[in-house]
Formats: structure tokens, C-alpha cells, sequence
């Protein structure tokens, strides 16, 4: 017997470590079922489950369990990322506790603790997982470090190398002064920064007394300045182009030059070109054939090597002294002096305040500082050719359609591709170099002697390069590496390509094209057929979740307090391909209710004798009811399929709880309570079968993103033994003999019970009062079908009888339409009409003032303009919902008007 209560805690352990023990995830290359692949997005080895991952996992679980039951050959890949940075300063910081720091143990021992961490501690996500109940194929998990995915790499690397596509070149990079490395555009975080815009006076050359005035944010790389910018059709400075001015504080002669990268509109109209510190600045650079000098060194302090030889005294305008006072001094602390020394040589127009976004390291949490650098590249434009032919063809297609877009505006413009970082942590660069500066590129350091000695006729001492390669190298080989190649194995001829990509659009660029970028180039074929792109998980107001505005949500407490499957069927609910998620912990819980339900509905039955009947066909049911509730499973499966293919999860979660909530247990269980209590019929046992057929059937339906309830029971109501529905077939639908006759019957049923219900609900009328059904204008059929279900009309709506009202028969009520009749509820012996009305006038007017006063909000265009989208939003739906309110008050006083 079924307990009293669901109690998930107390069989998902067990249930989980049932399936993964007999090996119920596995994929199996040798079979001779059409593959269905899944590649996992590999969380960092350091991460920790979030509820962005519950929302990426739910969506591939319910994909996976879907097509495995279809009779699929399902791999779903597991694995994990070494998360280069991220890894490397959680183990620098447990060091530093220790007192011990990385560069006094060096790079060998360094790197001997990092496995020892990840032995002990990198798991930690992929244990969370299980508990979410995700059906990965544990065994053929992988790591981005492992041996088998390194070899991958340094081949991936040496070949892109002899073919000209990897190259070593001097360009800017996102460098963060803290750990001291190249980062990717991903790990930086733009931030709203209150700061200033100095207006500096750099004289003209020739001119005395005249000056040209320049807007910046970043006085300290002033030193590096050499060139100033203006509009080649700003009136102000037209006479300016071609001359020079005069560097303060350096005393370096530096070109006027003409480029539309100036803004008229922004600043002075005349800006500053410091090539090697600004992005903007460097193509301004390029343009103009400028010098390039660096003026802040690796960790953000003045250097002056690159400037020295530029060092003039100029009375009022130039000191070299000062200058040299500067080296080695902190960015921030530079900018206070360098500005204090320009206002004493009053070369400072004005300093007017201005916020502006400034590029943080998302770890580190310092201010990023665009840096020229030698680095590793990749030639992006060159391997994003395929790939955009790949999409603009359909050989992979996003879902929804408008990503494309994204992905088309990246990488139709993309820039080389910066894959080096100077970490310990990572795949080192394969890269040795001679005491000449010779480069050999090679898969072993023997390959790289064999070279050097053949272009050189003479052994010599080669050092690796000390590099290793941006984390995104090797997981952009994801979809490959992990089936073996660059061996020919069984895997990689079965499941590559995969079928479907499941992740979020802020990695489009840095995970979804390099994967496609790489795949086509090295297998010859896209690495997936469709990528789905989900949004992002939000709070349940739409705000973005962040610890200092405290509504991050943990998904394994929910677990804990809710059951893994209300979870996913939350998130599954609300998961809109493209959209946002708003979560919240009632959404969760109302779910929870919903697995309660169907509990209670498998407790019903089992209490009214109903269990597993291999010999029930239901090809043979006579009665409408058990041929309604199995036309009914029939739309559902239906629907479920086509939201599913579609990438619906929010279609399938509202098909499969529409149908399981009011079809079979607000409606059949109750039409099916007379028979089920009534002696022994061939009606009772049809109804019984129908039961306990249909009930298998929602299980199945919903074992894809409810797990753990519909396998406990199936398994505890004994439709096969423990573990075994996972493997069961999915449902399909069967043909029922007068299924139309039977749904007409039934629809007509349920309209007329759920209209008497809520025009009682609407006039408060308690559910002990019972009061007669008077038709007008009703058909000899509906009459039928009322004499025909007269039980279940007086028990489910209160009706004392359903009859023709009778001639010169005028009661005053509440009038409703079903079908072709106007039905009557006489009430007026029952509450006071006129009362009703005035309380339900006054409940309208309301709510038409409340809804008066956010359209007028939403009509102001300053509030739309200024207030945060999600407020927007929420206003708009507060407006949706008092107009719903609205119109159901009217057409209450409308039944009651006479």
C-alpha cells in the first residue's frame, strides 16, 4: 500500500543508485538504434550546482529520458571543465592559507597540489547532479585535462599551426593586473563607475597660446599618448589636422589626425590616442601607422622604458623629472599626481563628474587594463566561414530562430582570437623555443628537438613555452574529443554529430561558435544539428538574482524542502525557448502539490482495487467515460510529442498537467466514484481498466521531467519492477472506437458542471444549498445526456434536478449558456440578488480604478523609459490581470441583470 503522504526524500537516493547501478543511462555503440546526442555544457570543476544549471539540466534530462524512451540509442556526455583561472585561485587561495604561495613552490609543485585538490574536491557538481536526477552516462565521463582530451588539444593546436590558422602576434588584450593574465571577453564584468572627464590642454605646435582640448577618463596613460583624434568634418578643428601637438608632461610631438572614431557630440570633440592601452584607441592606431608605446606595466604600475627617449624639458608644459618620479607607481595613485601636476601647469580645462561602465575581472575584481602583448591567436574569420554557412543553410539551427542573429553579428566580425594565458593551470602550449627565438611548434618536446635540430644542424636546449591555453580551446573541441578522436573509435562514428545543443545565449560566442568552428574544420560536419538557446533563471518579479539583493535561490535546498521533481516541473513550466525564467519558492511548492495529486490519485485507485491488467484492451470499451479519459490520454501523448519536437517545455509541462490534474483526477476519478462503489459490472471493470491503463500512461508521459514520483509508482504499483520504467516505451495513442461521440458527451459534461460551479463561486452561494437546473431552448439530446448523468450533475454541481423549464415557469436567478441552452439557476429564494449585484458592481469598480491607475503609469513615457524592465513588465501584467478581474464582474452582473 501506497504511504499516506509523498514523501520524496525517502526513495530519490535509492532510486537514483538503482538506475545508475544497473546501468540504465548507458549508451551503447554497438547497438543498431539511431543515436540521439546529448553534449553535456561541462560545468567548471570547481562549480557548485546554481539554478541556472537546474535550468540547462532539467531541459537535457527531459530531452534524454523523452528520445531513450522513444527507443533511442540516448548519450548523454558527461564531464567537466578544468576552469583554468577559476581553478587556479581556488587553489592559490587554500595555499595562501597555509601560507604557502605559488611562485615560491613553483610550477611543478603548484600543479601537483592542483590534482590533489581536484581528486578530493572537483567532483562536487557532479554528485549535486545525480541528486537533480540527471541521467548522465557516468562512466564515459570526461575532463578537459584528462589524457585522452590533452592529446586532442596539442593536436588540435600543432595542426591549426601548420596550416596557418594559430600564430603568435603583438595586439591588446583584456589583461587583468591581479592575476596577472590575459582573460577572455567572458570573465569580464562591465561596472557602472563614478568617476570624472578631465578636459586637458595639449598645446599646439607652432602656435603659442593656442591649445587643443581633449576629454578623458584615464589621465595616467596620457604618457602614452601619440596622436590626437578629431572628426575629419568638425568645423572646430579642420585647420588642426596635419599639425602637431605638444605631449604635457612628456614633451612628445604627436600628430592631429583625422578619424570618424571621434565623436563631435562626446567630450571636447577631440580625443587622445593611446594605441597600447585602448582598445579603440589600437584600430585608431592600426589606421594611422602609429607608435605603440606601453606605459603601465603587468601589474598596472608606470613604466617608462618604451617612453624614456621621449622625454623633453618644456618650460610650463614638460618636466622629465616629474615623470621619472612616477616609475613604478600604482595606475590610481599615477592619475592623482599626473592630474595635481597638470592643474599646478594649468593644462587643465575643466573636471566636470561622469559615471561611466568600467571592465572588471569578474574574480579578480580589479579594473581591467587593456594591455599589448605577444600572444597566441587563432584565425577566427578564417574557421567562421563553415560555420556561418552551417546556419545560414539550416545544417544547424537555433531555436529559437532570432539567435541567429547573434550568432551572425559575432561572428561576421570577428577578431582574431586570443588563446593564450599566462597561468600554470591548463594545457600548456606545445610550443619550444631555441636560445635564438626560434619557435618549433611540435605534439612532443622530442618532435620540437628533431625540428630545431634540423633547422639548425646542432642539438640545442629548448624551453617550452610557459603558457597554457585559453579554457575555451579545449572545450571547443567538446563535442569530439570526448568520443575519443583523434582516434577512430565506435563513439565517434555513432554520435557525432550530436542532435542538440542545450545552453544559454550569453555563451553563443565563446563555447556554441568555437565548437562549430572547430568541429567542421577537424570532423567535416557541424557538431550539432539544432542549438536551443534557454534565457536566464530570474526571480519570480524578473529581477536579475545576485547575493546583495538576496533573492539568489539555491536549487538543492528546494530539493530538500520540495522534491527534486517539483523543481524540474517548475522550471519546466516556465521554460519559453528565449525567454527568461521567473522562479520563485511558491512556484516550486504549488508543484509540489501537483506531484501530491497525482500520489493521491495512485493512492485512490489502489484503495478502489485497481492495479496492472496486461489483458485490458482498450480497443474494446464500450462506456463513454472509460472511451473519453482514453481519447483524452491520446491528445495529451499528442501534445507532449509535439512540444517536445518543438522544444516546448513549457507546452509539454502545461499539456501533461492539464490532462493529469483536470481530465483524470478532477473528472474521470470523480465521474468514475458511482461505478467504482456500485457491485461488480462490466462497466466497473471497464472503468478499472481504463483507470489503471490511463495512470501508466501519465507515468510514462511524465517520467521525463518528473523521475524519481513516476518511477516509485510504477514501481510500487506494479507495473514492472524497481528501476524498470526508465526503460519502458513511450506511450503512443490507440484507436478508440466512438471517441467523438464519447468526447462530445463528456466536454458537454464538464462545461455544464464547471459553469454551474462558477456561477455559484460568483454569487457565493454555499455549497450546501442545492438548487434545480431550469433549460431554455435545450435539444432532446441534451436532455438525454442530462437524464443520462443525473448523478453526477446533483452530486458534482448541487442541482436537485435538469429539466425543461416549464411553460409560464419565470424564476429570478443567474442565467448561463452550455451548448444550445440557456440554463437557470432560480436563486432568488436563495440569496439576496439585489445585494449580489451591488457587491459585485462594487468589486468591478475596483478594479477598474486599479487598472485606471497603471494604464496611466504605463502611459507615462518617462516611467516606461526610466524604470527597470521588470517593472515595466509587472505593471503590464497587473494591468492584464485587473482586466481579466473586470470582464469576469461584468459578465457575473450580466447573468443576474434582470
Amino acid at each position: 500500500m501506497l504511504d499516506k503522504t509523498l514523501s520524496p526524500a525517502s526513495f530519490e537516493q535509492r532510486l537514483y543508485e538503482g538506475w545508475e547501478a544497473a546501468g540504465k543511462f548507458g549508451a551503447h555503440p554497438d547497438s543498431t538504434a539511431a543515436p540521439f546526442t546529448i553534449m553535456i555544457p561541462p560545468p567548471n570543476v570547481t562549480g557548485s550546482l546554481h539554478i541556472g544549471h537546474a535550468l540547462t539540466f532539467t531541459i537535457q534530462d527531459t530531452l534524454i529520458r523523452w528520445r531513450r524512451m522513444q527507443g533511442r540509442d540516448a548519450l548523454w556526455q558527461p564531464g567537466t571543465d578544468h576552469a583554468g583561472i577559476a581553478t587556479q585561485m581556488v587553489v592559490e587561495r587554500l595555499l595562501a592559507g597555509q601560507g604557502v604561495q605559488r611562485r615560491e613552490i613553483g610550477r611543478e609543485k603548484f600543479l601537483e597540489h592542483v590534482w590533489a585538490w581536484k581528486g578530493e574536491s572537483g567532483g562536487s557538481i557532479t554528485r549535486q547532479l545525480r541528486r537533480l536526477g540527471a541521467s548522465l552516462d557516468w562512466p564515459r565521463e570526461r575532463f578537459t585535462m584528462d589524457e585522452g582530451l590533452s592529446q586532442a588539444v596539442r593536436e588540435v593546436f600543432v595542426t591549426l599551426h601548420e596550416q596557418g590558422l594559430i600564430y603568435r602576434d603583438r595586439r591588446l588584450v583584456n589583461w587583468d593586473p591581479k592575476f596577472q593574465t590575459a582573460i577572455s571577453d567572458l570573465e569580464v564584468e562591465s561596472r557602472d563607475v563614478k568617476g570624472s572627464l578631465w578636459h586637458l590642454r595639449y598645446p599646439v605646435e607652432g602656435e603659442p597660446g593656442r591649445f587643443i582640448v581633449v576629454a578623458t577618463t584615464r589621465p595616467e596613460t596620457m604618457l602614452g599618448d601619440t596622436a590626437i583624434a578629431v572628426h575629419p568634418e568638425d568645423e572646430r578643428f579642420r585647420d588642426l589636422i596635419g599639425k602637431f601637438a605638444i605631449l604635457p608632461l612628456v614633451g612628445r610631438r604627436i600628430p592631429i589626425v583625422a578619424d570618424e572614431y571621434s565623436d563631435p557630440e562626446k567630450g571636447s570633440g577631440a580625443v587622445k590616442i593611446t594605441p597600447a592601452h585602448d582598445f579603440n584607441d589600437f584600430a585608431v592606431g592600426k589606421r594611422h601607422n602609429l607608435a605603440m608605446p606601453s606605459v603601465l606595466d603587468a601589474d598596472g604600475a608606470v613604466m617608462l622604458a618604451e617612453i624614456e627617449g621621449d622625454l623633453t624639458a618644456i618650460e610650463g608644459v614638460a618636466d622629465p623629472a616629474f615623470v621619472r618620479g612616477l616609475l613604478g607607481q600604482d595606475r590610481f595613485a599615477a592619475r592623482k599626481a599626473i592630474v595635481a601636476e597638470l592643474e599646478r601647469l594649468e593644462l587643465v580645462e575643466q573636471i566636470e563628474p561622469h559615471s561611466h561602465a568600467v571592465p572588471h575581472g569578474d574574480r579578480s575584481g580589479v579594473p581591467i587594463e587593456p594591455r599589448l602583448t605577444l600572444q597566441w591567436y587563432c584565425d577566427a574569420a578564417t574557421l567562421a566561414k563553415p560555420a556561418i554557412e552551417a546556419v545560414e543553410t539550416g545544417k544547424t539551427e537555433f531555436v529559437p530562430k532570432h539567435f541567429e542573429n547573434i550568432f551572425f553579428s559575432w561572428m561576421r566580425d570577428i577578431q582574431p582570437w586570443c588563446i593564450s594565458r599566462q597561468l600554470w593551470w591548463g594545457h600548456q602550449i606545445p610550443a619550444w623555443y631555441a636560445p635564438d627565438g626560434s619557435v618549433f611548434v611540435a605534439r612532443t618536446e622530442e618532435e620540437a628537438l628533431a625540428q630545431a635540430r634540423q633547422k639548425l644542424g646542432a642539438d640545442v636546449t629548448l624551453t617550452r613555452d610557459e603558457d597554457v591555453l585559453d579554457t575555451w580551446f579545449s572545450s571547443a573541441l567538446w563535442p569530439f574529443s570526448t568520443l575519443g578522436w583523434p582516434n577512430k573509435t565506435a563513439e565517434l562514428e555513432k554520435y557525432y554529430p550530436g542532435d542538440v545543443l542545450v545552453t544559454g545565449w550569453d555563451i553563443i560566442f565563446f563555447w556554441v561558435a568555437r565548437m562549430m568552428m572547430m568541429g567542421i574544420h577537424f570532423m567535416g560536419d557541424v557538431p550539432f544539428k539544432t542549438v536551443y538557446i534557454h534565457g536566464l533563471v530570474r526571480d519570480e518579479k524578473g529581477q536579475k538574482m545576485s547575493k546583495s539583493k538576496g533573492n539568489v535561490i539555491d536549487p538543492l535546498e528546494l530539493v530538500d524542502s520540495f522534491g527534486a521533481d517539483a523543481l524540474r516541473f517548475a522550471i519546466a513550466s516556465l521554460a519559453t525557448p528565449g525567454r527568461d525564467v521567473k522562479l520563485g519558492r511558491k512556484r516550486v511548492e504549488d508543484f509540489r502539490s501537483f506531484g501530491t495529486k497525482i500520489w493521491n490519485a495512485a493512492r485512490f485507485c489502489e484503495m478502489n482495487g485497481i492495479g496492472p491488467d496486461a489483458g485490458f484492451d482498450p480497443a474494446k470499451v464500450r462506456t463513454p467515460l472509460a472511451r473519453w479519459i482514453l481519447d483524452a490520454s491520446n491528445t495529451a501523448i499528442a501534445e507532449a510529442n509535439a512540444a517536445l519536437e518543438a522544444y516546448r517545455m513549457d507546452d509539454y509541462a502545461s499539456a501533461c498537467y492539464r490532462f493529469v490534474w483536470n481530465s483524470f483526477c478532477d473528472w474521470f476519478l470523480e465521474f468514475a466514484k458511482p461505478a467504482l462503489n456500485g457491485p461488480d459490472s462490466a462497466e466497473k471493470a471497464e472503468v478499472k481498466g481504463a483507470a489503471q491503463y490511463v495512470l501508466g500512461t501519465i507515468l510514462k508521459l511524465l517520467h521525463p521531467v518528473m523521475p524519481y514520483l513516476t518511477e516509485e509508482l510504477w514501481d510500487r504499483f506494479g507495473y514492472g519492477p524497481e528501476c524498470s520504467l526508465i526503460g519502458e516505451s513511450w506511450p503512443t495513442p490507440v484507436a478508440i472506437e466512438g471517441a467523438a461521440e464519447a468526447r462530445a458527451e463528456l466536454d458537454w459534461l464538464v462545461s455544464l458542471i464547471s459553469a454551474v460551479r462558477g456561477v455559484r463561486a460568483e454569487m457565493n452561494v454555499p455549497p450546501s444549498i442545492t438548487v434545480p437546473l431550469l433549460l431554455q431552448g435545450a435539444s432532446p439530446e441534451t436532455l438525454a445526456r442530462g437524464a443520462r448523468w443525473i448523478d453526477a450533475i446533483r452530486r458534482l454541481g448541487r442541482a436537485t434536478e435538469f429539466r425543461a423549464l416549464a411553460e409560464g415557469e419565470a424564476p429570478k436567478g443567474a442565467q448561463l449558456v452550455v451548448g444550445e441552452a440557456t440554463i437557470l439557476l432560480p436563486l432568488a429564494d436563495v440569496i439576496d440578488l439585489g445585494a449580489e449585484r451591488a457587491r459585485l458592481g462594487k468589486e468591478r469598480d475596483k478594479a477598474l480604478a486599479e487598472a485606471a491607475k497603471v494604464e496611466q503609469k504605463l502611459a507615462n513615457a518617462d516611467f516606461v523609459a526610466r524604470a527597470k524592465p521588470e517593472v515595466v513588465e509587472e505593471n503590464r501584467e497587473r494591468l492584464t490581470g485587473y482586466q481579466a478581474e473586470v470582464a469576469r464582474l461584468e459578465a457575473a452582473l450580466a447573468r443576474i441583470a434582470g
